[in-house]
C-alpha cells in the first residue's frame, strides 16, 4: 500500500472502471483517500477495444501499476444475449432520455457480475471498498444501477465473505445528475480526454445513442467543452 500523509497505509479500494465518464470521475474521487485498484470487464460489448483502451490509458495516468490492474472475461453476458449493447441483432436505438421504460442497452443484470468480480478481488487484496461509478437521477434508467441494489449487494457482501472482511461498495456519483459529474471530474482534474462512453462506435462517437445523447447533455450543463466532440 501506498503512504498517506501521516506516513500510515492508505486503505485499498478496488474501483470498477469502465473507461467512461462516470468510472473516470470514480476513480478521480477514490484517488483522494485510496490505493486504487482497477478492474474492467470484457463482456462482448460492441466497443470492446475501444473501451478497455480507455481503461488503460486512464490507469496510467493515474499510475496504476499493472498488477493492480485487472481485465475480467464475462463473455458469457455477450453469449446470452438480450442486450442491444452485446447481441448485433438488435439495434441500438436513438437517444429517447424522457423514455422511463428500461431500454433495450440494458445488460441483464451486468453490475452483479461486475460486483462479484471486484468483491471477490477486493477479498484478495484486503481492501475496504468497491467504487461503483453508478448514477441512478440521470441514467438510462437501468435496474441495478440504482441504491437499493447496491444495498442489497453490500448485505449479500457481508454475508458471503470471512467474518473479518468488510468491504463497503461506494457510490459516489449515485445522485448527481451528468452536468454535477462533469463539473466534479473537472475539479478533480481526471482525464476525462481518455474516456469513451459511445454504445456502437470505435472510431469516433456516434452522437446518437443514449449515452453519448447523456455525455452531450452533462458537458453542455456543466458549461464545458467535451474533447471529444471535434471528433463526433
Amino acid at each position: 500500500m501506498t503512504a498517506t500523509s501521516g506516513g500510515q497505509a492508505a486503505p485499498g479500494a478496488v474501483v470498477l472502471a469502465s473507461g467512461g465518464l462516470d468510472s473516470c470521475v470514480s476513480v478521480a474521487l477514490a484517488a483522494q483517500g485510496f490505493e486504487l485498484a482497477l478492474l474492467h470487464a470484457d463482456y462482448g460489448q460492441r466497443t470492446e477495444r475501444r473501451e478497455r483502451q480507455a481503461f488503460n490509458d486512464i490507469a496510467a495516468h493515474y499510475g496504476i501499476p499493472p498488477q493492480r490492474r485487472m481485465v475480467v472475461d464475462l463473455h458469457h453476458l455477450g453469449a446470452m444475449g438480450g442486450s442491444a449493447l452485446t447481441d448485433t441483432g438488435l439495434v441500438v436505438p436513438d437517444a429517447d432520455l424522457a423514455n422511463p421504460d428500461i431500454p433495450v442497452t440494458y445488460v441483464p443484470f451486468r453490475n452483479a457480475n461486475l460486483l462479484s468480480a471486484a468483491v471477490s478481488w477486493a477479498e484478495v487484496l484486503g481492501a475496504q471498498a468497491v467504487y461503483v461509478g453508478a448514477v441512478e437521477e440521470d441514467s438510462s434508467g437501468y435496474p441495478d444501477c440504482r441504491r437499493e441494489f447496491f444495498d442489497a449487494f453490500e448485505r449479500a457482501v457481508e454475508a458471503g465473505t470471512r467474518p473479518e472482511t468488510r468491504i463497503s461498495i461506494l457510490t459516489p456519483l449515485i445522485h448527481l445528475r451528468k452536468g454535477a459529474i462533469v463539473r466534479k471530474g473537472v475539479e478533480l482534474d481526471a482525464p476525462l480526454h481518455l474516456t469513451w462512453s459511445c454504445y456502437q462506435r470505435e472510431d469516433r462517437p456516434c452522437g446518437h445513442c443514449d449515452s453519448c445523447a447523456l455525455r452531450a447533455r452533462g458537458f453542455r450543463d456543466a458549461g464545458v467543452a467535451d474533447p471529444l466532440a471535434s471528433g463526433s
